[in-house]
């Protein structure tokens, strides 16, 4: 008899160690499904988060660009400034014509966007579409600004 019971208990343990086997295997599976979730979600986010800085970014080069100039021509015709502009990345043209500059540039998902600024002032030049900080040099005439 007490090798019978000895038996029972053998196989009532074995049994056990596999049931705790199983659970352990169903939380790691939770545990993995929830952290690619958190993973996908962070990976998109930070995307969104990247093209919004990347178009304040442009604004801003936009905006002092056409600051600059406005003042620059304002002073009168020997007027002449250096300004330091920070590009981002994913630029594709920087396009300057007589009343606007427009910049053309491709998000994160590949999407082409193209944001125009208004001058009030003639403008003429060009701009490198290539990444990084660049030293424009403002340099007012009788008739525009420009731009090299």
């Amino acid at each position: 008899m007490k090798g019978e019971e000895l038996y029972k208990s053998y196989e009532y343990m074995k049994e056990k160690r596999g049931q705790v086997g199983t659970e352990y295997m169903i939380i790691v599976g939770f545990v993995t499904i929830a952290i690619t979730a958190i993973l996908a979600l962070s990976l998109f986010y930070s995307s969104q988060i990247k093209d919004r800085i990347r178009a304040n970014n442009i604004e801003t080069f936009a905006v002092q660009l056409i600051d600059s100039a406005e003042t620059v021509f304002f002073s009168g015709e020997p007027s002449k400034t250096t300004i330091q502009l920070y590009l981002p990345d994913n630029i594709i043209n920087v396009n300057i014509t007589q009343y606007e500059v427009t910049i053309s540039s491709l998000s994160g998902g590949g999407t082409l966007n193209i944001r125009s600024f208004e001058s009030k002032v003639p403008l003429n030049g060009f701009i490198s579409s290539s990444e990084g900080t660049k030293e424009v040099v403002l340099q007012a005439t009788a008739t525009y600004v420009q731009v090299n």
